[in-house]
């Protein structure tokens, strides 16, 4: 799926805007540091997508509800879009089982935009936790 959406060529493009992926990046940064929702231990804002791994602090629900409306509406604003959500309804997650596969997921999301041939080195791409401070 994400090699599609890296790929895609059609359809919005509003994280491919600089302000509306630093806004996502930092409410992502903001969730964990400010409103403890979660703890991050990795992200990225991609053109068409956003890839989160954390350790929720609430139900997974009210994180997913509220990282979401807050952007949404925020992106909205910025776009000067009404009437339109800004996310998809359905969200994909997944349980990490053990470190082997914590240390898995990690990499391929900080290795994202390197493998979308977006950056060719991790550290330059800035609406990650690799190319952010930690």
């Amino acid at each position: 799926m994400d090699r599609l959406l890296d790929g895609a060529r059609f359809g919005p493009l509003y994280l491919r805007q600089f302000a509306i992926a630093d806004m996502v990046a930092d409410a992502i940064r903001g969730g964990s540091d400010v409103v403890g929702h979660y703890r991050v231990h990795a992200f990225v804002v991609m053109p068409k997508h956003v890839h989160l791994l954390a350790t929720p602090a609430v139900a997974l629900s009210r994180l997913t509800k509220s990282l979401k409306g807050l952007t949404g509406r925020r992106a909205n604003a910025m776009l000067a879009r009404t009437g339109t959500p800004f996310w998809q309804e359905e969200s994909y997650d997944h349980q990490v089982r053990n470190d082997q596969e914590f240390e898995q997921i990690r990499c391929y999301i900080e290795g994202n935009p390197v493998q979308a041939g977006l950056v060719t080195d991790l550290e330059e791409y800035r609406w990650s936790s690799a190319g952010s401070p930690r």
